[in-house]
């Protein structure tokens, strides 16, 4: 019996709503391990070449900038003025050095600015003498200066700051950049590598427990031994289970088949033979009990994947209700806020809700009248479309909720008094995960059991 109260769709519970929880995959994991250890190993080999070549390259530094002004200083106070301008000049022109006089009014900016340039001034000053100035600029005019003096007089050396070698830190970083960037290139591809055939593997694991054994299907001549390995068993094992599949599916065929006749008979004769009007009913019961139950096995055993199209959920509810419209212990209110259009097969759909409906009717009728009051809600949200089919019955126990759709599984002691196969919720989990839908159970607040369906919009 339809009704049209309205039943709010309660929030569906966490199987359903829940999203999964964010992971790090395989691929990013291997890639940040690499990364992380070759960028370690590229800045402990700066630093350790670095501390190696620090100390020798400043003294080297030093030692010949100090020669280059001590032979400027020997050649400038051992020649006359005529041959001393020759000399600068000859040094400007062919060595790049300019030697010009140090007035007390110069301004000067010490050439310190690093632990290594601080090196060099140490060493020079060593060497050299203490009145030995070493500036990055006079006068507003960059360069490497060396202040020395010739008995009372005092002179500026101006030469290209580029004979000491790399004094920033800089072409450290550039290099350091670089060696990161392509040690990050390098883990990403190894990690590619890596990844790739396992990705491969779990894709060909998830398209088997869809039942779909043709595309799970391995390359077996790939070039790693071990790869190779893992793709030949499990194309082997794929092989076996398509094979046990078939055979199971054909023995359960057969056995309906032959169950079918001798049922069939046994119904005629017990129309014809038996004069008990009400032991022929029982007897026909009967029948038609295991007969439904051959049903439910053809059902389950069902091996390919439906052909998913867009469909009218409203239509579907709508011939499932009417289909128990007669029932005398069912009501049931359907509440559907418009249009609806999910994608899934028509067949299977109506027999998820034909199955849904066929639960409630056995297990979930109210204690105080007898009757199964049965909701039916849907709404839309995001991508999919959330349906809820609850009844007002007792429910069940917490431990038996996650049990319920395993096949041949009974709930408490109130439900293992009804008959059947126990398989009608293992049927509409099976049909839900072949059509790319959630099924999920749970105890409502108010009381019952209410099955949560979660299934693509068309």
């Amino acid at each position: 019996m339809q009704g049209t109260s309205p039943a709010p769709l309660e929030t569906a519970p966490a199987p359903l709503e829940m999203r999964p929880r964010l992971g790090l995959s395989l691929f990013w994991r291997t890639f940040f391990f690499l990364a992380l250890l070759l960028i370690g190993s590229v800045v402990a080999w700066l630093q350790t070449f670095r501390a190696l070549e620090f100390e020798p390259r400043a003294v080297q530094s030093a030692k010949q900038l100090a020669s280059l002004v001590n032979l400027s200083r020997a050649a400038l106070k051992y020649s006359d003025a005529i041959t001393r301008v020759w000399l600068i000049k000859t040094l400007s022109d062919e060595e790049g050095v300019r030697i010009s006089p140090r007035e007390p009014s110069d301004k000067y900016e010490r050439f310190v600015n690093d632990p290594f340039s601080e090196r060099i001034g140490d060493e020079l000053t060593a060497r050299m003498g203490a009145g030995t100035v070493v500036a990055k600029s006079v006068n507003g005019i960059p360069g490497l200066w060396v202040g020395f003096a010739i008995d009372n007089d005092a002179y500026w050396l101006l030469t290209d700051p580029s004979r000491l070698g790399p004094l920033q830190g800089g072409t450290w970083l550039l290099w350091l950049i670089t060696a990161a960037v392509m040690s990050l290139v390098g883990a990403a591809l190894i990690a590619r590598l890596i990844n790739r055939p396992l990705k491969q593997l779990s894709f060909a694991a998830s398209r088997m427990r869809d039942g779909d054994f043709d595309a799970s299907l391995l390359d077996e001549q790939v070039a790693t031994s071990e790869i190779r390995e893992v793709n030949i068993g499990f194309n082997r094992m794929a092989e076996q289970l398509s094979k046990i599949e078939e055979d199971r599916v054909i023995m359960l065929a057969g056995i309906s088949h032959d169950l079918r006749t001798p049922l069939a008979r046994l119904r005629l004769e017990t129309e014809m033979s038996v004069t008990d009007e009400e032991a022929r009913a029982h007897m026909a019961a009967d029948i038609s009990q295991l007969d439904a139950i051959i049903d439910k096995f053809l059902d389950y055993a069902r091996p390919h994947p439906p052909q998913l199209a867009p469909l009218s959920l409203n239509a579907i509810i709508d011939a499932a209700v009417y289909a128990v419209a007669e029932y005398t212990d069912m009501r049931v209110h359907v509440n559907l806020p418009g249009p609806i259009v999910v994608l899934a097969d028509e067949v299977e759909l109506s027999r998820v809700i034909a199955n849904l409906l066929e639960n409630a009717r056995r297990y979930g009728k109210t204690p105080e009248t007898g009757i199964a009051v049965v909701e039916i809600a849907a709404k839309e949200r995001d991508q999919w479309v959330l349906i809820k089919v609850r009844d007002h019955g007792t429910g069940v126990s917490p431990q038996a909720l996650s049990n319920l759709t395993k096949p041949f599984f009974r709930g408490d002691a109130a439900r293992t008094a009804a008959t059947g196969a126990g398989l009608g919720l293992a049927i509409v989990e099976k049909t839900m995960h072949r059509m790319g839908g959630v099924l999920a159970l749970a105890n409502t607040a108010s009381g019952g059991l209410a099955a949560h369906i979660k299934l693509r919009r068309g």
